[in-house]
């Protein structure tokens, strides 16, 4: 059996991997975690109902901390209050939940995915019956193209209609659930993978859009605390932001005229997690929509009989937030460490990448964040090359646009664009790997012979 180890030692460099989509273990608050920890085991009050199923809601006080918390980040015009928050296992967990209570496998027509799109995010699709149903959606500078995606849903409802697929056949009628036609899947701001922020006008067309057809958009808004001015070399004193750069789809879909009934479901789903600004391993995250959608989402069959997700760690982290360390460690350790880490990426990029005609999205941003930033490849050369050759010859694991592409969907390739992850190694090591890659580049410009694909088994182990 293959092994990272394996594939490692037969490099005289070192392994240096800008695919993984992790924190670094540098930036992790170990520290935090375990005081809370203690603090919370230690009061009997909170431990007992921590180490207890819960409520299918989850944790009472985290929902209503975490209202508070994202009130105060979003500034949405009215407050959010902990009805329309829902405690999850991750967002990745609660996208498979909310395939489960929110949709119909037959009935259900398509799921639009904005490409490139978050590559491990189509087996929850597949694993919920959708298969063969997975659209792409593609996106330019501003974000989804809305008219694309109109057109597309249409077509899709004609073809709905000449089947008799007018009500859901597979699963009951359920009061605390409806189900929708479309889903519409995205990662509205610093994107995983394409780096790109939808516009506000892009998201209130959305929503619109959303609200025509019976869909629902679920976001991942999972990048939003983490960023930063796009200025190569920042100010010494460099203030870093406390509030979210653009209102959410959820925070539109709640005010766009006419606003809808409190009993309605909304059209609309924020899937939060503490994954990038705490740690994956807490796995907590949130989901937040109208009140009936957030009650939903807690009513999954494995939520009601297994009790509330990450019911302990939900009292960690709400012991976290309350103290504002929470808050304290986003701002003074993860946005400079990482503003640091994506000017060192791109501006190497810039400086040894750039002169060989390898370009980024959206230059003009003044606002940045997130963990990626994908990168175009000049004309003539093809990223899967690229990257097994990067592996090959350098020991560099890169990312190729093929992985991002809706598997049952060739209308829209990446064929010469590759995602560059910061977040995982030191700056030092991005250094290297950029020179690295130069080095690669050069040859493959000169026109020397092309080799094989790489191995998508090979690539899944420096996921």
């Amino acid at each position: 059996m293959t092994t990272p180890e394996s594939l490692t030692n037969t490099h005289s460099k070192s392994l240096i991997n800008l695919l993984r989509g992790w924190p670094s273990t540098t930036l992790l608050p170990t520290q935090a975690l375990s005081d809370a920890a203690q603090s919370v085991l230690a009061d009997t009050s909170v431990a007992y109902p921590g180490l207890l199923y819960g409520p299918d809601e989850g944790h009472p006080p985290l929902r209503n901390t975490i209202a508070q918390w994202l009130t105060e980040f979003y500034k949405p015009s009215e407050a959010i209050t902990k009805e329309r928050i829902a405690i999850t296992g991750g967002a990745s967990q609660n996208l498979g939940g909310i395939l489960q209570v929110f949709t119909d496998p037959l009935y259900t027509r398509n799921v639009w995915i904005v490409a490139p799109a978050y590559m491990l995010a189509f087996r929850v699709f597949v694993d919920n019956g959708f298969s063969g149903k997975m659209q792409a959606v593609p996106e330019d500078e501003e974000g989804i193209d809305i008219e694309f995606l109109r057109r597309e849903i249409e077509e899709s409802e004609k073809k709905a209609q000449e089947h008799g697929n007018t009500e859901a056949t597979t699963k009951p009628a359920r009061p605390y659930a409806k189900y929708y036609k479309h889903i519409i899947y995205c990662v509205p701001t610093f994107a995983n993978p394409s780096s790109r922020t939808m516009s506000l006008e892009r998201r209130r067309s959305l929503v619109q859009l959303a609200r025509d057809f019976d869909a629902l958009v679920v976001s991942d808004d999972v990048y939003d605390f983490l960023q930063w001015t796009s200025t190569i070399s920042p100010a010494a004193n460099e203030e870093f932001r406390t509030s979210a750069i653009l209102p959410r789809l959820v925070d539109i879909d709640r005010t766009l005229s006419p606003a809808p009934a409190a009993t309605d479901f909304g059209n609309t789903l924020s899937n939060g997690s503490f994954s990038k600004i705490l740690a994956p391993g807490v796995r907590v995250g949130w989901a937040e929509g109208s009140a009936a959608l957030a009650y939903g989402v807690s009513q999954l069959g494995t939520t009601c009989s297994g009790g509330a997700p990450s019911q302990l760690t939900s009292t960690y982290v709400e012991r976290l937030l309350k103290q504002g360390v929470l808050d304290r460690h986003i701002r003074t350790r993860l946005q400079p460490a990482y503003a640091s880490r994506w000017r060192c990426l791109v501006g190497n990029v810039e400086r040894v990448l750039g002169p060989l005609g390898v370009k980024g999205p959206q230059s003009d941003r003044e606002i940045v964040g997130g963990f990626f930033v994908w990168y175009t490849l000049p004309e003539g050369v093809l990223a899967e090359e690229f990257v097994k050759r990067c592996r090959e010859e350098e020991n560099v694991v890169v990312a190729p646009g093929s992985v991002f592409e809706v598997p049952g969907d060739d209308s829209i390739s990446f064929e010469r664009d590759m995602r560059l992850c910061f977040s995982w190694e030191d700056e030092d090591k991005m250094v290297e790997a950029v020179g690295r890659m130069r080095a690669v580049l050069e040859k493959m410009l000169k026109g020397e012979k092309q080799t094989a694909n790489m191995n998508d088994g090979e690539m899944k182990h420096f996921w």
